[in-house]
């Protein structure tokens, strides 16, 4: 339901603004939970049947696409880059593991934003706004999911 009414280049430079406010925010409070926040074995980040172990982002073609995603991980301090497979000790394919963890939350409460936009834009354009937040945040909810699946099978790690 729009509650506020800006003439529509405000409205724009609005969505625009709160849209990178919401992208920034999501990615800098992640950047700050304490690794036991993130376990493996949480709800949001266990493997699904459905899933076949990536075989499902395989089918959707993520090896294709995922490397034109942007990372922000190296943005904030303390952040992970997950562009490339650095190593591939334990240790560092276990905290890469928990990075795309992070990186999914991030992209998840993103989209959480988008029924706000129905707050000052109208109908048709709050669609669009959730559109966008599917269309822009799914595709890296994917790429988290596919590398962690691939990173499980490096580890060993049964992914059910």
């Amino acid at each position: 339901m729009r509650v506020f009414y800006f003439p529509v280049p405000v409205t724009v430079a609005v969505d625009i603004a709160v849209w990178l406010a919401v992208q920034f925010a999501a990615a800098k409070f992640v950047t700050g939970l304490p690794a036991e926040r993130l376990g493996a074995d949480g709800w949001l980040y266990r493997a699904r049947p459905w899933e076949r172990g990536g075989a499902l982002y395989e089918f959707l073609g993520v090896k294709r696409w995922k490397d034109r995603l942007p990372d922000a991980g190296p943005w904030f301090a303390g952040g992970f880059a997950k562009r490339d497979l650095s190593s591939r000790t334990g240790d560092y394919l276990s905290r890469f593991s928990l990075e795309t963890r992070r990186g999914e939350l991030a992209h998840w409460l993103a989209m959480t934003a988008a029924p706000f936009f129905f707050l000052w834009n109208r109908p048709w354009v709050g669609g669009l706004m959730a559109a966008y937040a599917l269309a822009g945040n799914l595709p890296c909810v994917i790429a988290q999911r596919y590398n962690r699946a691939r990173l499980a099978r490096l580890l060993g790690k049964e992914l059910l």
